[in-house]
């Protein structure tokens, strides 16, 4: 039937659920041996960097075969958090990542989470491109920081991360005045506003 909303049953969906599948997979192997094997460090690496591209992929497919869906604005974004938080919170305990960065970035994960749940009733808010940079800075750091090297390496790969939080930061803003903008805006609200007048 033309003009048919995508079924939720979907290949871009799938790799987002594998995606969400492959996070314990990466913690098994970033805290093998107490993360200080550097065979399963690189199998570390190796599933977050599988897990990264999968969010690239399902975008693109989704967006290219009309596969694009409620589930998928919504759990797209939910299954970047996981993983990416996921990794933050495991090279902290590792002692190789400062904790008032995980710190920041899973509060604004978390408050964006929340927010979107909110206004579910007046629209969905898919990520936006200033969220897609975030979540790039941040999986580029995170992956220099689960190799196993040292050095400059990890002086990049901090430097990227002090960038990534500055883009969190800002586009934690802009997500809460998006939500604002949506909520006076939406159907929902228009249409209460003429049941009072």
């Amino acid at each position: 039937m033309v003009g048919a909303p995508a079924s939720a049953w979907n290949v871009a969906n799938a790799l987002t659920v594998l995606r969400l599948v492959l996070v314990p997979v990466f913690l098994l192997a970033l805290f093998h041996d107490g993360g200080e094997d550097a065979t399963w460090r690189v199998l570390a690496w190796v599933t977050f960097a599988v897990a990264s591209v999968t969010d690239r992929i399902d975008g693109e497919l989704a967006r290219r075969r009309g596969l694009v869906t409620d589930f998928g604005k919504i759990a797209d974004p939910i299954a970047d958090k996981t993983l990416i938080g996921a990794a933050l919170i495991g090279l902290s305990l590792l002692g190789e990542l400062p904790w008032w960065v995980t710190a920041i970035v899973l509060v604004r994960e978390i408050g964006v989470t929340a927010l979107r749940l909110v206004v579910i009733r007046h629209g969905v808010m898919p990520a936006s491109r200033g969220g897609k940079l975030k979540t790039l800075l941040q999986s580029v750091a995170i992956g220099l920081l689960v190799l196993p090297t040292e050095g400059w390496v990890t002086t990049a790969a901090l430097a990227v991360m002090g960038v990534a939080v500055v883009v969190t930061v800002v586009t934690g803003v802009d997500y809460v005045l998006r939500a604002v903008r949506l909520r006076r805006t939406s159907a929902r609200s228009q249409l209460k506003r003429a049941r009072r007048q």
